[in-house]
């Protein structure tokens, strides 16, 4: 007989220093995919759910996919909103009950909602009210995930991506669902442990392409060889989420002698907090980077500028102008900037003709106080779209997407996109289906935090990454935190030293 598999994916990264709340609309924006449809849009790319399926189609498991639905980060997730996208779970848990030997989900890891500061926990609890403690539930998360102790005491098995650009997130779907199978065939009974420090995050972000994080997650696979080991994941954390239980953690899904397993994971975890003040990454302020801007020679490539402090990956406006009032300042030759998250002055510019040249208001409604105030913008209207994209690069290859209603303005020698729905920079296809193509540049201009690297990198001449000052900065100690744990690096000035008596 073959296995009976519940699936579904729902996944955002809640940051509640956002004023943009994750409503129903803003998951519907990037898509709302029930059963079947669901699997025909992500099951052949680098999701969960493709993950999911290639297992199963491996062992023949019989599959009830539910739903798939994440929004871009913003704001807490609306009790409407949770209460509509985990329902096809519940329900799909409650009508299969008896019959369902299995659950693997695609989360985040990082879900806070209006009512509750564990999103993934409370639905977790809500499937083990209708299953039971024992069924085998198995989740895979985001390395950015701030786990907490009911996500492990709910998810038996819990296999964290290991890359960062997130290139290994259908890699960890089959890592997960293998374990799955194993349980429910009865050769294993995983459970997962947890090591945490008192920190907002790990200090580089999490970074897998260069640092620290190389060596522990080598130590992490190394680790995985036992026979009683099946998933070590080292999260990174994301600071940006002010819940009690913020923060970096390792994680060990096995058997056997747990005591051993606690003491790798708190080896690990132990290397993060010793590192806490080794940033890697230097952050250049907007005026210093357009003066590189303006004196790169692009032999090799383009000058790559990120914005990592408006990274609309991470829950930042993607309307800050600081960056573009500096590099219009500079006068580039060869530029483009995007995405600049502006609905007001895409649909402003939809009533005009492409050709026109057009004056107008852009960027910095959200929030002028942070990221900068809009800018009054004369130009060329280049390009008219509905923002339709498909990816082709190492992240999201194959998935569709949208801006939402796009045009492209361009200022002296600088191409402008200008988009309604936010999104993060991370694939060459989303600035080349708008007419602009960043290996024709001397400077591209995004707004990312790291998942950019994975496509832009190798066309690169040279990345430079900048705070802008936006709601994103890398500098968690100018934001306000009220509910994280205290005292917590890097707000309290005796964290600074040596590590508590009381790791947790």
């Amino acid at each position: 007989m073959p296995f009976f598999v519940l699936t579904g994916e729902l996944a955002h990264e809640s940051n509640t220093f956002s004023v943009r709340p994750a409503d129903y609309e803003a998951f519907a924006a990037r898509g709302v995919h029930l059963g079947a449809a669901a699997i025909e849009a992500r099951g052949a790319a680098n999701t969960p759910l493709g993950g999911f399926l290639e297992v199963g189609s491996r062992h023949g498991w019989t599959i009830h996919h539910t739903i798939s639905a994440m929004a871009q980060p913003c704001g807490p997730v609306t009790r409407d909103a949770f209460e509509r996208l985990a329902r096809p779970i519940i329900e799909g848990a409650r009508e299969h009950r008896g019959v369902v030997q299995g659950v693997l989900l695609g989360l985040h890891g990082a879900m806070v909602t209006t009512f509750c500061e564990d999103g993934e926990g409370e639905l977790l609890a809500r499937l083990r009210d209708v299953l039971g403690p024992d069924l085998p539930i198995g989740i895979t998360l985001d390395p950015h995930a701030n786990v907490t102790a009911q996500m492990t005491e709910l998810a038996q098995i819990i296999v964290s991506y290991k890359t960062n650009p997130h290139v290994d997130i259908r890699v960890s779907g089959v890592h997960a669902a293998e374990i799955l199978h194993r349980t429910m065939a009865g050769e294993i009974n995983p459970r997962t442990i947890r090591a945490h420090r008192p920190m907002l995050e790990e200090v580089n972000g999490g970074r897998t392409d260069v640092g620290p994080m190389l060596p522990r997650l080598a130590k992490a696979r190394e680790y995985e060889q036992q026979a009683d080991v099946f998933a070590v994941s080292v999260n990174g954390g994301f600071g940006y989420a002010d819940i009690e239980e913020v923060g970096p953690s390792v994680l060990v899904t096995g058997q056997g002698d747990f005591a051993r397993h606690q003491a790798f994971a708190e080896s690990i975890m132990d290397d993060i907090w010793n590192c806490r003040n080794d940033m890697i990454t230097s952050f250049l302020e907007v005026g210093e980077a357009a003066r590189q801007a303006a004196a790169f020679d692009a032999v090799s490539g383009p000058l790559v500028i990120a914005d990592y402090a408006d990274n609309p990956g991470g829950g930042g406006y993607g309307d800050s102008t600081n960056l573009l009032a500096a590099l219009l300042a500079v006068g580039l030759k060869s530029a483009c900037f995007g995405p600049i998250v502006d609905s007001e002055a895409a649909t402003a510019l939809h009533r005009r003709k492409i050709g026109d040249t057009v004056s107008l208001q852009v960027g910095g409604k959200t929030d002028p106080g942070v990221g900068g105030a809009p800018l009054s913008l004369t130009g060329e209207l280049t390009l008219l779209s509905n923002g339709d994209y498909v990816g082709d690069g190492p992240m999201i290859g194959g998935l569709r997407g949208s801006w939402g209603p796009t045009a492209v303005l361009k200022v002296g020698e600088m191409e402008i996109l200008i988009v309604t729905n936010p999104a993060q920079m991370l694939d060459l296809q989303q600035f080349r289906s708008f007419g602009i193509d960043p290996t024709a540049k001397r400077v591209v201009a995004l707004k990312s935090m790291q998942h950019f690297r994975a496509a832009f990198e190798p066309i690169a001449g040279k990345v430079i990454v900048c705070d802008s000052g936006a709601l994103c900065t890398p500098d968690l100690t100018k934001l306000t935190f009220r509910r994280a744990r205290r005292p917590i690096f890097p707000l309290d000035k005796e964290m600074m030293g040596a590590l508590p008596v009381n790791r947790a």
